[in-house]
């Protein structure tokens, strides 16, 4: 064995090849193999962080080699050969042994711990900790699946461990991730072929973990503002006349709503034997440009469905083949097979014919009105082997199949900063891959069965997707797939829907997803949650911009707070909510798990105290699911509008969570317009920064706003209100002179105004 450091890399010659250590920062390390004979393949379609010189030593002792960083130090065994990594002096993993060839796939294993807790390999419904399982890694669909799936749309080559760090394996091959199924302590990761790269992320906290990944593989850009709001949505609105009716029925029946979305019924009356029009269906739709700017006149946007599949009976067929869009067979012809829409070929995002025909016909949409975009069927849905992409045809269906989802958004999001640099896109999308974040995709998870078991599945999915960087993972709420009509399950999964990223129900049409459309009862509580996801705006958009930041997801393991790592049926929603989701038909009680990490929860809804670190059942009511709030929370709301095109912050409601126990505490209110690419970065924003101090004879709350170099302040009033305030307070003073409050005894709550001022900067205290 030889070794020498080449730059940043440490390059260790042995037998079989050569070993490449590099680290991009004393968290992230990545280890590379080139077999001999072999050249490396440099291309990563997930890393973005360009390696760094990282301060390491490199020192050598009874056959040992150490490159340690301040945080991961790599330890190189020469006899016999075997890595391992460190993180602070920890041991984190080590390899079993070095890649090798099994049959038709290359093999790497790892060595686990006995009780080490695995997470990751993308969008599954296994139970929290996935360790006894083996993952295949092929995107694909499950139609109408429930409680538990082993295979969705987003399969992501990554493990994380209740150890606190995570092993990326760099290519999008497919393959097999293995948790130790065979339940002899080994993880391992098996391929087809490809890169031997894998990158090794440590942290001390889940919130390191996380930040460290999202470096590595990018951060996802702030969506725009309706992204928040509340979605009407079906399968599908068949006519022009169809789509204005259901927006006015939200209007009048006073439930806000921020976007329309149109499936397939756009482009064609019928479900098989149009897709690959991707053009309007006059007839149904006579004036398009006129109903999206009527709609967008009453501040709802419109989203349409698209799919890279173009059937030889659609009216765009012909022009795909002379124009090379298409994905070819061995012989170079157009690639044409059967699925369920139709005799179809695929649009080769690995042409430039294919990417450049694609986004043009994105880009006359985008003038002609469309606001955001749908992207279905990506996973790719049907991927024969056998098809080639590529100019030359040199690569193959299996070496692309689990990034051509993550590519197609990359389309997308690249084709909006070339001709239209200053709007945040809109990207949902059913399949991606490590990083797609980074191109503001919003992933859902797939088509659902509309059953409690569809129901149960999601935390989970949500949760775990946040951990490996993509946040926006949300359902069809009300679940999508049969004709089922539970009212009861319905508002559950829309209550859940407010504690979660995009609030969009969507369904077959025979059963309504719309609110609108249900009884009475039931629309009168989705209108409820509806709202209340509107109040939340402010707290909900502050938590989207530190997602940007940070990389830390919206919806959040209690094992972030130390809390049990199997347990997804508790979560938190940003920093400061805890919420419990009810799962269950009839459930008159839910048992939940309260993190250590605030010695205090309160109902968000009553007030009522539970103490921290301990397992409690609670009653549950049909009017909302059970949702607490951390003492010493600092939470923005907002007033309720119909339309987010409504929403600005001059008048914010601060709610305050005293209790002594929590000390110093923290929160924010992030604004901007809503709409402008990188508003952060052009310091065309404001943040409110809120500082709450408790103690047993008084607390203080502080406001300092920050102002963007080119942003024009707000006049910001706000409505002070502090819970769980047991007495009336000895005296209330703002900026050290007496102020007017109110303080209620049945309520608890203390009540103040705070005059609207500009670039605010105010000290509340109250002595008790």
């Amino acid at each position: 064995m030889s070794a020498a450091k080449n730059g940043n890399a440490l390059e260790i010659g042995t037998n079989d090849g050569t070993y490449i250590i590099k680290a991009y920062s004393a968290a992230v390390v990545e280890t590379t193999f080139i077999p001999k004979g072999e050249v490396a393949d440099t291309v990563s379609h997930a890393v973005v962080l360009p390696p760094a010189v990282v301060a390491s030593t490199l020192r050598e002792e009874g056959g040992v080699l150490e490159l340690a960083t301040q945080g991961i130090t790599v330890r190189v065994e020469k006899q016999p050969f075997r890595i391992s990594y460190l993180y602070k002096g920890q041991p984190l993993v080590a390899e079993k042994r070095g890649y090798r060839r099994e049959g038709s796939m290359e093999t790497i294993e790892f060595a686990l711990d006995g009780d080490e807790a695995l997470y990751g390999a993308g969008a599954r419904a296994t139970g929290m900790n996935r360790r006894g399982n083996r993952f295949q890694l092929y995107n694909r669909a499950h139609y109408g699946y429930e409680a538990r799936s082993q295979l969705l749309n987003f399969t992501i080559p990554m493990a994380l461990s209740s150890k606190k760090y995570a092993i990326h394996f760099d290519n999008p091959q497919i393959g097999y991730l293995d948790f130790d199924s065979r339940k002899d302590g080994t993880l391992s990761y098996e391929t087809i072929g490809g890169r031997k790269t894998y990158q090794v992320i440590a942290g001390e906290q889940w919130e390191d973990v996380v930040a460290n990944y999202t470096s590595l593989t990018g951060r996802q850009p702030l969506p725009p503002r309706w992204a928040f709001g509340n979605f009407a949505s079906r399968f599908g609105y068949h006519t022009e006349a169809e789509t204005r009716a259901v927006v006015d029925k939200f209007i009048a029946d006073k439930i806000p709503v921020d976007a329309v979305v149109l499936d397939l019924y756009w482009f064609g009356k019928t479900v098989k034997g149009t897709m690959g029009n991707l053009a309007w269906d006059k007839e149904s739709f006579p004036n398009p440009k006129g109903m999206m700017a009527d709609l967008a006149a009453k501040g709802v946007k419109t989203v349409v469905i698209t799919e890279p599949f173009v059937l030889t009976t659609s009216s765009r067929w012909q022009e795909a083949v002379q124009k090379n869009v298409l994905a070819t067979d061995a012989a170079g012809a157009p690639f044409k097979y059967d699925f369920y829409f139709g005799n179809t070929g695929l649009v080769d995002l690995y042409r430039p014919e294919g990417r450049d025909w694609f986004w043009n016909i994105y880009k006359e949409l985008k003038e002609g009105g469309v606001a955001g975009w749908w992207g279905d069927l990506g996973e790719p849905e049907v991927h024969p082997s056998a098809l080639r992409h590529g100019s030359n045809g040199q690569l193959g269906a299996d070496q692309v199949h689990n990034i051509y989802g993550h590519d197609w958004a990359r389309l997308i999001a690249e084709g909006y900063r070339k001709d239209f640099p200053n709007e945040r896109p809109f990207i949902l999308m059913r399949a991606g891959y490590s990083g797609s974040q980074r191109f503001g995709m919003i992933p859902w998870s797939g088509d659902v069965q509309r059953s409690w078991g569809g129901l149960q599945s999601q935390m989970e999915i949500a949760l775990q997707m946040g951990m490996q960087g993509l946040a926006y993972m949300h359902s069809d709420l009300g679940g999508f797939a049969s004709p089922m009509l539970d009212d009861e399950l319905y508002v559950r999964w829309l209550q859940y829907g407010v504690f979660q990223p995009v609030f969009r129900p969507h369904a077959q049409e025979e059963v309504p997803a719309e609110p609108v459309f249900r009884a009475d009862r039931t629309k009168s509580l989705a209108r409820d949650a509806i709202r209340l996801r509107y109040a939340m705006l402010p707290y909900n958009y502050s938590a989207a911009f530190d997602n940007s930041q940070t990389g830390l997801p919206l919806m959040r393991p209690i094992m972030f707070e130390g809390g049990d790592n199997g347990v997804a049926a508790t979560y938190l929603w940003g920093r400061d909510f805890l919420v419990a989701p009810v799962t269950d038909p009839g459930a008159q009680r839910k048992e939940v798990n309260f993190p250590a990490s605030a010695k205090v929860w309160f109902d968000f809804y009553s007030g009522a105290v539970h103490k921290g670190g301990i397992n409690e059942v609670v009653p549950v009511v049909a009017e909302h699911i059970p949702v607490f709030v951390r003492a010493g929370a600092l939470v923005p709301l907002a007033k309720v509008v119909q339309t987010t095109r409504d929403y600005d912050t001059r008048q914010v409601e601060l709610n305050y969570y005293y209790d002594a126990s929590a000390g110093a505490t923290s929160g924010k209110l992030y604004d901007d317009d809503g709409a402008t690419a990188n508003a952060y970065e052009q310091g065309k924003y404001e943040t409110a920064h809120f500082a709450g101090a408790a103690s047993a004879s008084k607390f203080e709350i502080g406001i300092e706003t920050e102002v963007g170099k080119a942003w024009q302040p707000v006049a910001r009033a706000y409505t002070v209100k502090v819970h769980n305030v047991a007495n009336r307070p000895r005296n209330v003073k703002l900026d050290g002179k007496a102020v007017a409050s109110r303080w209620d005894a049945r309520s608890r709550i203390l009540e103040l105004a705070l005059p609207a001022r500009s670039a605010m900067k105010a000290k509340l205290v109250v002595n008790l």
